[in-house]
């Protein structure tokens, strides 16, 4: 049996609601699971018909819909706005209690915007901060995917300043301990080889240029053996993302947000997906934005949607 995914619309005044039409008329899509989209109805039919695919989904019968009711006319695409907010927010929050209530077996969402889920007085900046505050989960993991790549992030959405200030012994312990368990699931290897990137350039040479991989990581990385990890590095991150897409690492630690982004798109942008481990479900997303200045043209890509359906799917063991 296909398991049933959870689809969620994003916010309706960006490119979420087109890729996720385009992407359930997909064979890979319907192949691979039974989806359950979450968001307002309006929006998915309308968009539908403007796209020239209301009859043919319509003939799949592919997919079943929760509607959140909260667009009932019309807004404006393309811009920040309370209403958006709300709709993306309200199609998350009833994904998630199905997730809990076991109607789905994990969660695919597009993007949605960080200043129209302020507009809307939602009290969470973004998509990960939401799903932990419902969940109840304190801390959860970003995993991001991209062919044989897989990268862990010590540090989301702080400045680099404070990213820099994050990477001591203990919390490179501490979060890799959790990063490691979540690969092993995962990946259902006992002992997969991860590598943790250095901070500066050249590693610091030694300390000529940052003494953060001599006084923090090493320790880090020799505590983590020691405790039977199959750990490594650190190693300069202009060569450890390369190394590990040709398969010699099964993932790597970046240490800041845009260390690992950068690496990960540049291989490939549209099949980058974010994961989020350590949630009661899996969830995985499309790894760009809202796009609200192509919002309405119908010219979306969702080629990063679907890869989320199908990761999303080929994952729901863990």
């Amino acid at each position: 049996m296909k398991p049933r995914i959870g689809i969620t619309l994003g916010d309706p005044a960006g490119i979420g609601p087109e890729i996720v039409v385009k992407a359930l008329c997909e064979q890979e899509v319907q192949a691979c699971c039974h989806p359950v989209v979450f968001g307002d109805r309006w929006v998915f039919e309308r968009t539908a018909a403007e796209l020239g695919l209301a009859a043919e989904l319509e003939a799949s019968g592919v997919f079943e819909f929760v509607d959140s009711g909260v667009v009932q006319g019309n807004f404006s695409l393309g811009q920040v706005s309370a209403i958006g907010g709300q709709a993306a927010f309200t199609a998350i929050r009833n994904a998630i209690q199905a997730a809990q209530d076991g109607a789905i077996a994990a969660l695919a969402t597009a993007p949605i915007n960080k200043e129209s889920l302020k507009a809307a007085g939602v009290e969470y900046i973004g998509h990960t901060e939401i799903l932990a505050g419902l969940t109840g989960s304190p801390d959860p993991l970003t995993l991001f995917v991209v062919r044989d790549l897989r990268v862990f992030f010590v540090s989301r959405h702080v400045s680099l300043r404070k990213a820099c200030d994050l990477v001591t012994r203990e919390n490179l312990v501490r979060f890799t301990l959790r990063a490691y368990r979540e690969l092993q699931r995962l990946l259902g290897l006992e002992k997969p080889k991860l590598a943790i990137a250095g901070l500066n350039p050249h590693n610091g040479e030694h300390g000529l240029f940052g003494d953060e991989e001599v006084r923090e990581i090493e320790p880090a990385v020799a505590e983590l053996q020691e405790r039977g990890l199959d750990v490594v590095g650190p190693y300069p991150a202009d060569s450890v993302f390369y190394r590990a897409l040709q398969g010699e690492f099964a993932a790597v630690v970046s240490l800041y947000h845009d260390q690992g982004h950068i690496a990960t798109k540049m291989v490939d942008f549209e099949c980058t997906i974010s994961m989020t481990l350590g949630l009661p479900f899996l969830r995985t997303s499309v790894d760009h934005g809202t796009a609200f200045d192509i919002a309405g043209k119908g010219v979306a890509s969702p080629v990063s949607m679907v890869e989320a359906i199908k990761m999303a799917a080929r994952y729901t063991h863990i």
